[in-house]
């Protein structure tokens, strides 16, 4: 099953809106990442399940109130370099999560065919997921999705979580069909949160308005 969810909030937007800004410094870019991770963290959580608890206030209350159930099993997944930022966001909230990351990038020397990269994966450390894990994949952009599907295919390896989400702040309809067809495929539960879908993807497989490279804008490089 996938699903995609596009964040409706005014101060995501106007973060998103600074990261457009080709002036936009790169401490700007890098702290609105982080900033989006955190709101993208709470979209997550809106998402996941609740129970009944129980706690006493200083003046000896009890109260009941809920907890998150899966905030103490939760697995960040960090594609590199891009998304160091947008984890560090996601971090905030889910601050008892296990972390993993992967290096992947597209053979661009091969070019895109059908709005598909090769893509080379070149290091993978994550730990082991459990039947009662969720995994939140970071990833800032997903342009045609090839880096993701592929990532996918990498993470399920390391065992089967009951739910996986990509946390994104730009995708694109090429994206979203691709990792519907992905999700389907591995047979995983996945749901998508972007700030945005942007509507194209250019003849070198960017995305348009979109953002320019985002690891160059937040690492100064």
């Amino acid at each position: 099953m996938f699903e995609v969810q596009v964040v409706n909030r005014k101060y995501a937007h106007h973060i998103l809106t600074l990261l457009r800004n080709k002036d936009s410094s790169q401490i700007e870019f890098r702290k609105g990442l982080v900033k989006l991770g955190r709101i993208l963290g709470m979209e997550i959580a809106e998402d996941m399940e609740t129970e009944e608890a129980v706690v006493e206030t200083p003046l000896g209350v009890k109260v009941k109130g809920i907890r998150i159930k899966d905030m103490d099993n939760t697995i960040i997944v960090t594609v590199l370099r891009a998304a160091w930022p947008l984890t560090e966001g996601l971090i905030k909230v889910f601050y008892n999560a296990r972390q993993g990351v992967i290096a992947a990038k597209r053979v661009e020397e091969k070019g895109m065919q059908n709005y598909e990269f090769e893509i080379d994966v070149s290091y993978v450390k994550m730990p082991s997921v459990t039947s009662n894990d969720v995994v939140i994949i970071s990833d800032v952009m997903v342009a045609t999705g090839s880096t993701l599907a592929r990532i996918l295919e990498e993470v399920v390896k390391k065992g089967r979580a009951k739910k996986y989400y990509i946390a994104s702040v730009l995708s694109t309809p090429v994206a979203v069909a691709k990792l519907r067809d992905k999700a389907d495929e591995l047979g995983v539960d996945l749901k998508m949160y972007a700030i945005w879908i942007d509507p194209e993807v250019n003849q070198k497989g960017y995305i348009v308005p979109g953002l320019g490279d985002a690891g160059d804008r937040a690492f100064g490089s």
